[in-house]
């Protein structure tokens, strides 16, 4: 009996220990090596990331944090860091941990100081805060634990800092590539309170990192359906159809049709993107915007070309046909390649961009079936001219006296 009571408590106490725990957060159960312990821990709202820290206000402040984080993919990277001048990345004093690119150190890790200026990681260099013990490394679970000591007399004393941190998929020539831009990804920061010992997510924050999510996957979409499709299949149409002299000129007026609504559709996808791009300050996509702006211009172009179009007998059309053609295919090609950047750029799941070369497939399917279709009836149609004409000029040869 005395036995089944000491079970009993030591049962208890065992859950109300659990019970501790979870109430204070995953993070109190972590256990790092070289014997670092830290004053306090918080669960970051997202990415599944976590921080511990003890911060000594000696000096000026020295804050010794420990943050954990899976990277996005295997051989991708983690970060973490403050911003003295804003909430998000830009300005961010930020350390980088990134798999050794010495050869002889397989496994190893290493954690570079990024003073983050604008969007892109740049080169790694000083940071504002004065950083020493940096080291990271590889946990058995697949997390990576980065350690640093940072120096906060910069902050003048400030007891509540902005903190952001990011995983990112890969790391190329030692290069971190760019992370995803999902919801999480955008809206991964939060205050850290240094005296309250707790990390504190703006609502405010996450509705407007939620709110520019979903005006990109807008952007994306709308983009995805004008030019990477509507486009596309009002070209085939006019290229092939047009052969069959029943579905003229129906053909012209679905052609029309067709590209204009994608041109409609498109305009609204660049407007979104504009509108992106002024709430994103310091965020710059340099290439893909440079790639929208010449699309959203030739594609205009083609507006207004529709209306100088020469009629069919007058001797210039043959070549307001090559600008037409010319500067149509171009716009299809540079709109596709920048729909796959846009991908790249919002970090899409596969299931996406697969869909997405699906539907181009199935489109250049349909165009060599066509193709293959239209050049038999015109060789045979041009032979049964030509035969037209070898008899018509047989029957009419004059007789000799």
């Amino acid at each position: 009996m005395a036995g089944a009571v000491v079970l009993a408590l030591l049962l208890l106490a065992a859950m109300a220990a659990s019970a501790q725990d979870a109430a204070a957060g995953g993070c109190a159960g972590e256990a790092f090596t070289a014997n670092r312990a830290y004053a306090a821990c918080s669960d970051l709202p997202r990415l599944g990331a976590s921080l511990h820290w003890t911060y000594d206000d000696r000096a000026g402040g020295e804050l010794s944090v420990a943050f954990v984080a899976a990277p996005a993919a295997p051989g991708g990277w983690v970060a973490w860091g403050l911003n003295p001048v804003g909430d998000g990345m830009a300005g961010a004093q930020a350390l980088v941990a990134v798999p050794s690119s010495s050869s002889s150190s397989t496994g190893a890790w290493e954690v570079r100081t990024y003073n983050i200026s604008g969007y892109a990681l740049g080169e790694p260099g000083p940071i504002a805060f004065p950083a020493s013990d940096l080291a990271a490394e590889l946990g058995g679970d697949g997390r990576v634990r980065v350690f640093g000591t940072l120096s906060l007399a910069a902050y003048g004393g400030a007891s509540v800092l902005n903190q952001v941190w990011q995983v990112g998929p890969a790391v190329t020539d030692g290069v971190p590539a760019p992370h995803a831009m999902a919801g999480d990804n955008l809206a991964a920061k939060a205050k850290l309170d240094l005296l309250t010992q707790t990390t504190t997510a703006s609502s405010s924050s996450d509705s407007d990192s939620d709110s520019i999510a979903k005006k990109r996957n807008i952007h994306g979409f709308l983009n995805a359906v004008s030019w990477g499709i509507l486009l596309p299949m009002g070209a085939i149409l006019a290229r092939y159809l047009k052969t069959f002299r029943s579905a003229d000129p129906a053909w012209f007026y679905l052609h029309v049709s067709c590209q204009l609504i994608g041109y409609g559709v498109g305009v609204a996808g660049w407007a979104t993107g504009i509108n992106l791009g002024n709430m994103s300050n310091g965020i710059t996509y340099t290439l893909h915007r440079n790639i929208g702006i010449i699309v959203f211009a030739l594609g205009t172009l083609q507006i207004f070309a529709l209306f100088l179009r020469p009629k069919k007998e007058n001797k210039y059309r043959v070549y307001w046909n090559m600008y037409h053609h010319s500067v149509g295919y171009t716009v299809i090609i540079l709109g596709i390649t920048n729909i796959f950047k846009g991908m790249a750029i919002l970090g899409v799941e596969q299931r996406w961009k697969t869909a997405y070369v699906a539907v181009l497939c199935l489109l250049g399917v349909a165009a060599v079936i066509l193709e293959v279709v239209t050049w038999g009836m015109v060789v045979k149609r041009r032979k049964a001219e030509s035969k037209t004409f070898n008899n018509v000029s047989i029957g009419h040869q004059p007789r000799h006296v």
